[in-house]
């Protein structure tokens, strides 16, 4: 299927974290999710979308699971041949979905750990700028029951920002009343598909009851839940473009 650069919609927001270094000011992330490869996604167009989130220069790429739909092995040598060429600055970094989870994480696993991609299944990365860290934090899919974010804890450190992964958006009730992250990055409800005028999308699933689209405050934090890439099963979409997300991180205030 033909890649249409017009068929992506690229969101920007900027996002202050008074905890960020100012080492760390004008970071940008990158903020992909649900792929289902084999789809409306097609190899083409994964191509092309590789090449929009390459165009933003992206310091760290995140992408927050669904990369199959309902098979694996038809799609698995053109998800890693597109993956492999994602060229953040720093790390590309992802979390599991339900759908990976359903198909078999073991070969959604391999492909992302020989794209050069690192999982974040109950796991933390790091960035470091001299004596300042960046912390991201991936929490395994909810939805499969695989999530433990006390693990995620015990090894997150006290100081210092932390961004949180996970795939189902209303994971937020638990990951916000910790403190400890100053945004969550999710996908997990395509936005709904259908998006109306002044009520927004009227079709919410499980775990994406409360947050199915674009940013919210929960606590003390900002919750992102992307349009995301592809579909799954009904294809159409009205009022809720496929989206690539940018996030530019500022320090004060």
């Amino acid at each position: 299927m033909h890649f249409d650069p017009s068929d992506f919609e690229i969101t920007h927001f900027t996002l202050d974290v008074p905890t960020l270094h100012d080492t760390f000011d004008g970071f940008r992330l990158v903020h992909i999710s649900d792929i289902h490869l084999g789809q409306w996604i097609s190899p083409n167009r994964l191509e092309g979308v590789v090449g929009l989130v390459n165009q933003q220069k992206p310091d760290v790429i995140a992408i927050t699971g669904d990369f199959v739909s309902f098979a694996i092995d038809p799609v698995i040598s053109d998800l890693k041949r597109s993956l492999h060429k994602l060229a953040p600055k720093f790390v590309a970094l992802a979390v599991m979905g339900n759908h990976d989870h359903w198909m078999g994480t073991e070969k959604v696993n391999r492909a992302l750990l020989e794209s050069n991609i690192t999982t974040l299944n109950n796991d933390i990365y790091t960035i470091r700028k001299g004596d300042d860290s960046l912390h991201f934090a991936g929490v395994d899919d909810v939805m499969a029951h695989q999530d433990n974010l006390e693990q995620v804890l015990s090894k997150l450190p006290s100081t210092d920002p932390a961004i949180l992964l996970v795939h189902e958006p209303d994971f937020a009730e638990v990951s916000s009343a910790t403190g400890r992250f100053v945004l969550q990055l999710s996908g997990h409800s395509h936005g709904g598909q259908f998006v109306l005028p002044k009520i927004g999308p009227p079709i919410r699933g499980a775990y994406f009851k409360k947050y199915p689209i674009g940013r919210y405050r929960v606590n003390d934090m900002i919750v992102y839940t992307s349009r995301g890439l592809g579909a799954n099963t009904v294809w159409l979409r009205i009022n809720c473009p496929p989206e690539i997300t940018i996030i530019t991180l500022r320090a004060g205030s």
